[in-house]
């Protein structure tokens, strides 16, 4: 999966013909499947990233919120771009935003009580009024497509008083209203995440999700979804709208989902996927933190630990694993970035090995300028990830027999078949120059690393073993000649 976008990508409009024109790159690549950034107008109009979600039925064709596009360009571009990557054999994933709207048009008067943040089970005032900006009216679009309007009773709670506007990181729960008891129990509940908190209970939310959901399939035709901050969302949400979707578009079109829960917690991951019966795969964030945790101790992590606790190792199935992203990267709420240095190690974790379905951030392969101030500039890998994904094409085939047996330097061999006889080998040390004697299934044969850092070619002996080296803090992939 190639994550085509990260938070500080280009503001005028050009994303969406950019991907159309790459397509055919991606899919010779080995893409098989683009995740696109949020399509739909946002508060921010054509300066916003797509996460303050607006109107959904907007796909950057209406005025609303300062613009007719959307940050990444107009609806028929979307649409041209999902048709380039369909046509050249990939699938296309749509981000979704359900758990929050921002950016209301008027205010109305709502009776709230305050939730203490630090414990959202606790309410911290007696019920008064505020005026929250809880009406949608979607001006620009004018009922095209949909005739409904958001008001405060499809809330949970808000974030923001209009009758005073200075107060700052206070929670507004609708009076009578409870937080959901099938979210994640972080600050005692974590149903409410920001802007005006969707009540996905409330049955006129439901219909009108359902309805957005065989509108967007329709006018799309995406193959599945990327589902946005899943651990503020009732479980049986999910379950209940992803059977209703799959539902909907019939037994020969399959619909991909994947969440993200924002957790290291592998017990929390696999609670979800029980909740959820298996509707979804997860990103294994516990994966993410352990590659995190590496790049920041460098020698003093054990790599033989790498994969404990992870959701591939435990589930590869369920697990779409991944380096970084646009939350983890600098300047973000999340930011927990892989440091430069271990990235292409990281990368050879999730591309060149057996499990998991790995996803490909588009700031680490394309780099980025950053924001407008040069802010956050991320740092191109392409030339490494490229090595990585031509062996990953080539060479891992047969059987994946693992070297984790030093807490600097492991490695791993892919034996080969008699249709696809070539062996790969790969090496990393986070120490000093590593070395790691190694058994293919080859004889006699010449290995050389084609990421360049070992210059000297190596030969199995009579036996099929060899060390296999790389420099110190770097990994080496020897690719059978």
């Amino acid at each position: 999966m190639f994550q085509y976008f990260e938070w500080n990508c280009r503001a005028d409009g050009s994303l969406w013909r950019e991907l159309a024109a790459k397509a055919l790159e991606l899919k010779n690549l080995g893409t098989t499947a683009v995740w696109f950034p949020p399509a739909y107008k946002a508060m921010g109009g054509d300066a916003d990233t797509g996460y303050a979600a607006y109107d959904l039925y907007d796909l950057g064709e209406f005025d609303q919120k300062g613009s007719v596009r959307t940050k990444y360009g107009t609806r028929q571009e979307f649409l041209d771009a999902v048709h380039a990557i369909q046509e050249a054999g990939m699938h296309c994933y749509a981000d979704v935003v359900f758990n929050h709207r921002m950016g209301g048009d008027e205010t109305e008067e709502v009776e709230i009580e305050e939730i203490c943040c630090d414990n959202r089970n606790c309410v911290q005032s007696a019920p008064y009024t505020i005026k929250a900006w809880s009406h949608y009216k979607f001006p620009g679009r004018a009922k095209k497509y949909s005739d409904f309007e958001w008001h405060w009773q499809h809330f949970n709670a808000f974030g923001a008083n209009a009758n005073a506007p200075d107060e700052r990181g206070k929670i507004y729960r609708v009076r009578n209203k409870s937080f959901s008891g099938e979210v994640c129990f972080e600050y005692g509940n974590f149903d409410y995440l920001m802007g005006a908190d969707v009540d996905l209970y409330h049955p006129d939310v439901r219909k009108d999700l359902e309805q957005w959901g065989r509108w967007f399939l329709d006018a799309t035709k995406v193959h599945g979804f990327r589902l946005d901050a899943i651990k503020h969302i009732p479980s049986s949400f999910y379950k209940d709208w992803l059977a209703y979707m799959r539902t909907y578009a019939g037994p020969t079109r399959e619909l991909f989902a994947v969440g993200e829960y924002w957790s290291g917690s592998l017990d929390e991951l696999k609670g979800y996927l029980a909740a959820v019966d298996g509707a979804m795969r997860l990103f294994d964030v516990p994966l993410h933190f352990r590659l995190y945790e590496a790049s920041q101790k460098g020698a003093s992590f054990d790599l033989r630990s790498i994969f404990d606790g992870t959701l591939v190792q435990d589930n590869p199935l369920m697990a779409v694993t991944f380096v970084d992203n646009h939350d983890s990267q600098p300047g973000q709420s999340l930011q927990s970035w892989v440091e430069d240095w271990f990235k292409p190690l990281a990368y050879a974790l999730i591309l060149l090995r057996q499990h998991g379905y790995p996803c490909l951030f588009y700031g680490d392969y394309f780099g980025n300028p950053g924001d407008d101030k040069g802010n956050n500039k991320l740092v191109s890998h392409r030339k490494l990830i490229d090595d990585m994904l031509q062996a990953r094409a080539k060479f891992t085939h047969g059987d994946q027999i693992d070297y984790f047996d030093h807490p600097t330097c492991v490695g791993w061999i892919w034996t080969g078949t008699a249709e696809h006889p070539q062996a790969l080998a790969v090496v990393m040390s986070t120490g000093d120059d590593g070395a790691k004697r190694m058994k293919t299934t080859r004889a006699g044969a010449t290995f050389r690393d084609v990421t360049g850092h070992w210059p000297d070619p190596v030969t199995t002996d009579d036996a099929g073993e060899a060390d296999f080296r790389c420099p110190a803090g770097k990994l080496s992939i020897w690719c059978m000649c």
